[in-house]
């Protein structure tokens, strides 16, 4: 990997490691129309300082990965802090993100490339559903999984009520998961074209990053913590 200079583009510096986009981003610096602006010349511009910049985009570059736990470890009440924070956590940031950047994308982009336009739709589906569902999982699943563990299963009413809307969840993250497989399907694998601007390549990245984080989230509910939790319910 290219090392990062005050000399070296804003778009080169992205179209490198498209998720460095999101430094950018949150510092208010144009990567993609700006993008032939050296570092240097783009901090000033701003008063911000070309060395903490630099290093904030090499703290990215070696971020560890915080959902790389093993969930057996955990205890109900710490897995569900642990997809709060880690999972949830990350789509409340993520989701504005893209919707801004697959509406943007498609509207520039979208003639020439109709599949951004599907990409757009499926998305919009997949953000309206992934908010309703993790909402309804922070306020009154997880809650419920809590006093489960906490009461040593001694509830039957909730154990019952809580069967019927896990299964409900799972018919929930199938639907995610179809639309992961859609996403997958209208990108080439997350592949842009030769011609793509530093946004569409952002974009790109982001969806790749969703995947992955909510295969992750999903391996974690489906398979742990739901069949965990069901399990000090009682029989099913």
């Amino acid at each position: 990997m290219k090392t990062i200079t005050i000399e070296t583009t804003i778009g080169e510096i992205v179209r490198a490691v498209p998720s460095r986009s999101r430094v950018f981003e949150n510092l208010g610096i144009d990567y993609c129309c700006g993008g032939k602006k050296p570092l240097a010349e783009v901090c000033q511009a701003k008063g911000l300082d070309p060395a903490t910049v630099v290093a904030m985009l090499s703290a990215l570059d070696d971020a560890p990965n915080p959902t790389a736990v093993d969930p057996d470890a955990l205890s109900l009440s710490e897995l569900c802090d642990h997809i709060e924070e880690f999972h949830h956590g990350y789509l409340r940031e993520e989701l504005p993100r893209l919707d801004f950047m697959t509406r943007k994308v498609a509207a520039v982009h979208g003639d020439h490339e109709p599949r951004l336009l599907e990409v757009r739709q499926v998305f919009e589906a997949f953000n309206a559903e992934m908010t309703a569902h993790t909402k309804e999982e922070d306020e009154t699943i997880f809650p419920a999984i809590r006093k489960l563990e906490t009461a040593n299963g001694d509830s039957a009413s909730t154990a019952v009520n809580l069967k019927t809307s896990l299964t409900k969840l799972e018919s929930e993250h199938d639907s995610a998961g179809a639309a992961l497989v859609r996403f997958k399907d209208l990108t080439d694998s997350y592949t842009p074209p030769g011609w793509a601007c530093n946004t569409f390549r952002a974009l790109y990245d982001g969806l790749a990053k969703l995947e992955k984080n909510t295969h992750q989230h999903v391996h974690k509910e489906n398979n742990v913590l739901f069949p965990r939790a069901l399990a000090i319910g009682g029989p099913a």
